[in-house]
Order: C-alpha cells, then structure tokens, then sequence
C-alpha cells in the first residue's frame, strides 16, 4: 500500500552562507501520486531530495512518511529509493547484481538475491540482460537498471532527481512511458526533480515550483499552465505572452488586446498588471482581436506565428501546415481558460 510524504519547514542553509538553499518548504505527496518540483538551476529541488532521502541534514523542519517523523532516521532506514542523473551502477557487478545488492547487503544468499533481483529485471523489460557487464549496456538501459535497483529494495517513497536529463529524446520518451507503466503496477508514491516542464505534465499529478529556494506554485498540472501565481512560474511553465495593461481589481484587463474579463484572479489590486495568455489555446478565426502575422517560425509539426496586435505581439501556436502567411490579417480567439493575470 502506497503511503503519503509530507515535509514541514524544511529549511537548508549550508556552512558559510547566510541564504538559505531551502527556505521553510511545505509539501505534501498523497499516497499513490506524483508529484514534480519543478525550478531553475540553484532553486534548491536537489536540496530538498536530499534532506528527504536523508543524504543531508536539514537546519530545519521535518520530514515524514505516513504520518510518523523520519528527519532523525539514518538514509538506509528510511524506506526511501533515490535513483539520480547518472546511474551510478556497481562496475564490477552484473546487472543482476546490482539489482540484488539490496538483498545480499540484508544477508541473503546470491541464489536467492538474483531470484528476487530476475522480477524487478523484467518489470523494466531488461529480462535477457541481467548476465552482462554494467560495461556492455547502454545509457537507457543502464538508468533502467538503476531504476530497477531502487525498486528492489521496496521502497515506500522513489525519488528522482532528474534521471532522464541525460538522455536522447527517443529514450526519454521510453522511460516516461516506464514510470507510468509502474506507477500502476506497484502504486508507488513518487516525488521527481525536473527543470523540464514538459516531463513534468507527462508524469506528475501535480507541479511544485521552486524559485530562490522557496516554493512559489503548487497545483495540478492544468492550473499551473493557466493560472501561475507570478510571472516567473508562468515562464517556468512555458508561457510565453505577457501582455502588460491595467487591471481593474473586479475582473477586467484592458490592453492593446481590448477589454478582457478574467475570471478567479485574487489579490491583485487595481492598476498596472500582466495578462498571461497560453499560446496553444488561442485559435485564429474570423472574429476576434484583430492583428496581422508578422513572422513565422516552425517548430516540428505546428509553428509558432507573431501577431501585432496594436504595439503588442501576440505568440500563437498553429499546425505547420497551415495556410496563413506573414502580413496577413488575423483574428485571435482568446477562451476564457487561456486568460490569467498576475502583478507586474
């Protein structure tokens, strides 16, 4: 049965520095879910896998694990599987061996280490391979190993620090589609590192933003995408507009765009404000604001158009093989949902 991890203030300020690395994180992953924390470089995601795993110890706060306080428990006792950037294999042990090292560390016999090690080899589709050399694998099947390897020793809670990262896209595709595959095969609580915010729509339930160290978003994927709480977790999310105008503090947006009402916006005052509008919601049509195509840039199967609206460039996404052109005269469909608006 999956359990729930939560952590409490947990606060890392490391020797010699007077700001903190972590700053009074708050964040709960229910039993069975997953959830990613997503942030720039430095924003402090590594920290907090680390003081979870317990590889570090946190100035402050708690970490648990369902219900009970683990911030005091040594790291092997704590139920926790970590599975890093590089896979960090035994070099002198098969891959069966490695899968197993959990069991014959606990004192069981290699026989029966390598059975139990054989099911966690096939949950990750390695089943032919557990004979060879960490040597005689690839990038993308040595991290299935190392994904296997911390499966194996059953943890409650499996940390991923940004293990796809290295990657080419074709394997990234592969191991996403893994996880998703054993999420539902062994009902494992999840909490992912990521500065991908594509990886973390394709995996997690939900999205933690981490900024400066400090959490600055958390939400459902969706709500992360069209409702950010500032400008810098919209551009983390890949919004690329930011219309600048003023807001009225009861639901109204007036730019270059025109009048808009936003609904669900809260603390904002009235005056100067962002309009954050996702580019692959709007739809171009024949009613609308108005606007001309001013550049075209592909970007596999669709393409991303620049529409002046005023003084205003408006970014839409559009299939590749569509007919518009630059220089012509456009209308934007802005729906409801694609509208959020955030202080400047």
């Amino acid at each position: 049965m999956s359990v729930e991890l939560s952590v409490r203030g947990l606060t890392k300020i490391h020797a010699g520095q007077s700001v903190a690395a972590l700053d009074s994180l708050d964040l709960t992953v229910p039993p069975g879910s997953c959830t990613a924390i997503l942030g720039p470089s430095g924003s402090g995601k590594s920290t907090a896998l680390r003081l979870i795993a317990g590889l570090d110890s946190p100035t402050a706060g708690t970490v648990h694990i369902d219900g009970a306080d683990i911030t005091g428990t040594v790291a092997e006792k704590r139920g926790v599987g970590m599975v890093f950037q590089r896979p960090m294999l035994f070099p002198h042990m098969s891959v069966l061996d490695n899968i197993g090292f959990a069991y014959r560390a606990a004192g069981e016999s290699r026989r029966r280490s390598r059975e139990r090690a054989r099911e966690y080899l096939d949950l990750v589709h390695l089943g032919d391979i557990g004979g060879r050399a960490v040597s005689e694998v690839s990038g993308g099947q040595a991290q299935r190993v190392a994904l296997a390897r911390s499966l194996a020793g059953s943890p409650r809670v499996l940390l991923l620090d940004e293990p796809f990262s290295a990657l080419d896209p074709v394997l990234r595709t592969e191991m996403h589609d893994l996880v998703r595959e054993l999420r539902t095969s062994l009902d494992q609580t999840l909490l992912l590192v990521t500065h991908d915010q594509q990886e973390a729509a394709v995996l997690a339930d939900s999205v933690a933003v981490l900024i400066d160290g400090r959490l600055e978003h958390h939400s459902d994927i969706a709500t992360a995408y069209t409702r950010p709480s500032t400008l810098e977790v919209s551009r983390l999310m890949g919004g690329v507009n930011e219309i600048d105008g003023q807001w009225d503090g009861t639901g109204l947006h007036r730019s270059d765009l025109g009048e808009l009402r936003v609904d669900g916006v809260t603390g904002i005052p009235a005056g100067p404000a962002v309009l954050l509008v996702r580019h692959e919601l709007i739809m171009l049509g024949d009613y609308g604001v108005r606007g001309t195509i001013s550049s075209l840039r592909p970007t596999g199967f669709r393409a991303i158009a620049d529409v002046n609206v005023g003084s205003t460039t408006v970014k839409v996404e559009v299939a590749a093989a569509s007919s518009v052109s630059i220089g012509d005269a456009v209308a934007l469909t802005i729906p409801d949902g694609a509208r959020f608006v955030v202080g400047q």
